[in-house]
């Protein structure tokens, strides 16, 4: 009943938002409303709502060019290695040969990976980018199976190997950011006491949840107050008839988002006014950079209900990697394996999802791993997104990721 009810809202909302950008381009049309003062006002107020209330698909990354040594090259997307809940993603430089590969983590937590193309356009002047492109969970017919965490660790050691070792010896360079530093941290351990030959030189972890009991956050406290019986029964939903994954169970995208934007509510309402001010105003780059920033931000997708819960159970509730006590497919995560994998913890000073030593953790947690091969790096008057996008990544953060991979590369 819940997702049922939330299409019949995205449905009346679609509608209202159509009428609402026919009103709005209506006003501007007329002279004499605008001479009068009221006509921008109120396409400019019919606006923000139409833009609010848009129905919204999954983005797409966009690149068609970088700038490498000086240089313009064309960017095309290829797809390396698809699977039903997600796929491996190049963004192949035409003409670049060699350069450190690096394969982007990206979230499974509502957003889709384009949410880390400032983190992509970043890096692509200096290193063969991958990210792994996770798919809709509604999408995926319930004949190819779960979904889990344990299954998301085997993603990652199935998308090192097709990436294959760096020049020389060792694997891709890997950056986790925010959820997936667990996992990937996890897959890092398992991959070491294998002596994987794909293994990564180093594992960069931004903003994760290595350890949720350091300076827990309100998402912290949202995940450990309530049993994990209330999670099963209050958030998990079932995808209606109408997509492709009909029946199956899963931990909605506008549920996510509706939590994200009401621990922000009032941040975001002031977003919406400066964008009606600019509206007003005729600011139309500023307004479109509002826009464009929602337009990311509300694109959200649904996850597996496995993969949540165990999520949940794991890493929020039981804590089960720092305690020693993570399994995968029943075997244990030992992260005393990881001996040669340089590992690189950073923190945002203001991150309200995860707070300060909750990433550090882990470079405790790495008894075996010689110190050179460890670093901590804490940007400061950065919150949570800005540890990935925006001008403080570009400028401060990015940096300390080329210089630690070239470190070890």
């Amino acid at each position: 009943m819940l997702y049922d009810a939330y299409e019949f809202q995205r449905s009346w909302f679609a509608s209202a938002s159509a009428m609402a950008t026919f009103g709005a381009n209506w006003l501007k049309s007329q002279p004499s409303l605008n001479y009068l003062g009221g006509g921008p006002l109120m396409a400019s107020a019919l606006e923000v709502f139409a833009h609010a209330a848009a129905s919204r698909g999954k983005p797409a990354f966009g690149f068609t060019e970088t700038v490498v040594d000086g240089r313009t090259v064309a960017v095309q997307e290829e797809i390396v290695v698809q699977r039903p809940f997600g796929q491996l993603k190049r963004f192949v430089r035409d003409g670049v040969e060699g350069g450190p590969k690096l394969l982007i983590v990206a979230p499974m937590s509502g957003h889709f990976a384009t949410l880390l193309r400032g983190t992509v356009e970043r890096m692509l002047p200096v290193a063969d980018v991958y990210i792994t492109d996770w798919r809709d969970a509604k999408l995926v017919p319930t004949s190819d199976g779960r979904f889990d965490l344990d299954d998301y660790i085997d993603y990652l050691v199935a998308f090192m190997e097709a990436i294959g070792p760096n020049e020389g010896q060792g694997g891709a360079h890997m950056l986790a950011v925010c959820q997936p530093s667990v996992p990937c941290l996890a897959a890092v351990a398992l991959m070491s006491a294998d002596r994987h030959p794909c293994r990564p030189r180093t594992l960069t972890m931004m903003g994760g949840p290595i350890d949720t009991r350091e300076a827990p956050t309100a998402v912290n406290t949202l995940a450990t107050e309530r049993p994990f019986a209330w999670f099963e029964q209050n958030v998990i939903a079932t995808v209606p008839l109408l997509y492709p994954g009909a029946g199956r169970k899963v931990y909605p995208g506008f549920l996510q988002l509706t939590g994200f934007m009401t621990m922000n509510l009032g941040n975001h309402m002031m977003s919406h006014y400066e964008l009606f001010k600019h509206l007003v105003s005729g600011d139309g780059d500023s307004a479109d950079a509002t826009k464009a920033f929602y337009d990311e931000y509300r694109s959200v997708c649904d996850m597996t209900a496995e993969f949540y819960l165990q999520t949940i159970d794991v890493v929020f509730q039981n804590h089960s990697l720092p305690k020693g006590e993570m399994t995968h497919r029943g075997r244990p995560v030992d992260l005393s394996a990881i001996t040669d994998v340089a590992l690189l913890a950073i923190e945002g000073e203001r991150d309200d999802i995860s707070g300060l030593g909750q990433t550090k953790a882990a470079l405790t947690l790495a008894t075996s791993l010689p110190e050179e091969k460890k670093r901590y790096y804490m940007a400061e008057g950065v919150g949570h997104y800005g540890i990935f996008n925006g001008s403080k990544w570009r400028n401060r953060i990015a940096p300390v990721v080329e210089e630690w991979m070239a470190a070890n590369g």
